[in-house]
């Protein structure tokens, strides 16, 4: 038996992984777009801005609130998988990252989210807009998309500083 606990798991021997970071990280900024801007502010849904399924009726509000809860379990489910992964890295040796290591990863994760949502749904489907209860929504669209560049700008930042106090053995 290796050291470490009687299960039989190595203790920490390779570097943690990032997938299941930032993979959390993305589900969390699904959920907090969702839970946030969705349901508290009720500033748009997932497909708002589709003439088809007009919030101001029941039927599209019901369209509209069904899409919302499918996304809701896609960002629970990369929260759950994230979780998962890290669970799965720690069993097969790999050492447990340190905060700066993790909470980078789950920023650029969530400004990466940011990125592709505001990108994909915003402009290029134009499924909805961050403000659909406006007339003018490409302000607060472009300001979602550089929320996403200092989310993922910051947290890369903050893991590669995390990274580096690891490979150098102290704790951060």
């Amino acid at each position: 038996m290796t050291s470490g606990t009687a299960t039989g798991r190595r203790s920490g021997t390779g570097p943690p992984s990032r997938a299941p970071g930032l993979l959390t990280g993305i589900g969390l900024g699904g959920l907090v777009d969702g839970i946030v801007i969705h349901q508290v502010l009720q500033w748009h849904h997932m497909v708002s801005h589709v003439e088809r399924y007009p919030v101001t009726t029941l039927a599209g509000l019901e369209v509209n609130t069904l899409a919302d809860g499918f996304f809701h379990v896609g960002a629970w489910l990369c929260v759950l998988v994230g979780s998962l992964g890290v669970l799965v890295s720690w069993r097969r040796g790999r050492l447990a990252p340190s905060w700066a290591f993790h909470v980078g990863l789950l920023l650029a994760g969530w400004g990466g989210f940011n990125l592709a949502e505001g990108v994909v749904d915003h402009h290029l489907l134009q499924l909805h807009h961050v403000r659909d209860d406006l007339g003018g929504p490409l302000s607060w669209d472009l300001g979602f998309l550089a929320f996403g560049v200092l989310l993922l700008a910051g947290g890369l930042l903050l893991h590669a500083r995390g990274r580096r106090r690891m490979l150098l053995g102290a704790s951060v």
